[in-house]
């Protein structure tokens, strides 16, 4: 945490997206870098353990709950069109080239199908906190960004569990229909979560006779969307689906403001840990040049593919090109699927050392990238605002 303001506020002087300080920060104090070579009683003084991982989960969900709360349903549903067009070409797009360009190159089929998947699911947390940081979060290009993602987030999951499967029983060819089957069970879950979330938690927060001590309203919002997070990784979602929905319901009721205020707090402490503990999961150790080559075409595939595959429909609906390629910018970041398929892969024997060194510096390098280019695509707006 310190070191990641610390980081934050050289990189706000150099006028650069503070996100991008806490990476660097993760990826300094990190385990492969200096953490690894302070000892402490023997052992290493940072070590990526369950608990520090568990901490970085948790606050990708109060990252999102806090994305939640920028789009009421309404809203959210009135994009639906738009953002479940966007959301499906960001995934179909980065998986069909990256598929296609890695079996030229020689890769098996597990490893291609692995790395395909990797490419599909966007970190919509480090776009959220860049579009926060820029005041644009209300914006229309913001607004498809999130639904967008969601979307993208949600067929992703579909994807990963597809190919998770197809790893563990290493069966290639699975039948269309099952994969047709899954993902439709996956959206359904979605907007079971969604639709619940919506007619329970207005109905829960505006009992006023009930809340009437000092912190109990903050107190019920973050065990809802604590346990919507819960429910929907117990149904076969990512938690930050269930956080994400939380956050509309609560954004169509007359608490916003006191919630909101709360939620700035949250994002004061969860919102560096989560971007450090990203960081520092980045080892560059078993770097060579195989794997540079590989991660550069693999690099290229992630940033056209996401520009292209987002920006282009969201032209359709946004009618102005500058908007459009922001979106197509702040889909780009990968996270927290793109390591758990290199988790996966790693863990199961089907990637190797370099295939797995390579999905890392993808995750690594997209995330660096999108602050970077979403800050600059709003300089000249910027630039304009008296």
């Amino acid at each position: 945490m310190f070191a990641a303001k610390l980081f934050a506020e050289l990189f706000h002087k150099l006028k650069l997206p503070t996100v991008l300080g806490e990476l660097l920060a993760g990826i300094l104090v990190g385990p492969f870098a200096i953490g690894g070579l302070v000892l402490f009683e023997g052992e290493p003084l940072v070590v990526l353990d369950e608990t520090i991982r568990d901490i970085g989960g948790i606050a990708a969900i109060v990252i999102l709950f806090v994305a939640g709360l920028e789009i009421t349903p309404r809203e959210f549903l009135r994009g639906g069109a738009a953002s479940f067009t966007v959301g499906t070409f960001g995934v179909i797009l980065p998986f069909f080239v990256g598929f296609a360009v890695l079996t030229i190159l020689g890769l098996n089929a597990l490893e291609t199908m692995l790395v395909a998947t990797a490419l599909t699911a966007t970190s919509i947390a480090i776009s959220v906190q860049v579009l926060t940081e820029l005041g644009k979060m209300q914006t229309k290009e913001a607004r498809l960004i999130l639904g967008a993602a969601i979307v993208d987030d949600i067929l992703a999951i579909a994807v990963l569990s597809v190919v998770t499967t197809m790893v563990q029983t290493g069966d290639t060819s699975p039948q269309v229909t099952d994969v047709i089957f899954l993902i439709l069970q996956v959206l359904g879950l979605f907007a079971a979560l969604l639709i619940g979330s919506v007619f329970l938690i207005p109905r829960l927060l505006h009992v006023e006779r009930l809340w009437k001590s000092k912190g109990s309203i903050e107190g019920i919002v973050t065990a809802s969307f604590f346990g919507a997070a819960g429910i929907a990784a117990f149904v076969g979602l990512s938690p930050i689906v269930g956080a994400f929905s939380v956050g509309m319901a609560v954004a169509s009721t007359r608490l916003i403001k006191q919630v909101d205020e709360y939620a700035e707090k949250l994002l004061i402490i969860f919102g560096p840990l989560f971007f450090a503990i990203i960081g520092a999961q980045v080892d560059l150790r078993g770097v060579n040049l195989n794997v540079l080559y590989l991660s550069g075409i693999v690099i290229a595939i992630a940033v056209v593919t996401k520009v292209a595959g987002c920006g282009l429909p969201s032209f359709i609906f946004l009618k102005d090109k500058t908007k459009a390629f922001r979106v197509g910018v702040g889909m780009i970041s990968r996270g927290e699927v793109g390591l758990i398929v290199a988790g996966v892969g790693v863990s199961t024997g089907a990637l190797s050392s370099d295939i797995y060194t390579t999905v890392i510096i993808m995750v690594a390098l997209t995330t660096i990238i999108t602050p970077i280019w979403l800050k600059r695509s709003y300089r000249k707006d910027m630039k304009m605002t008296p």
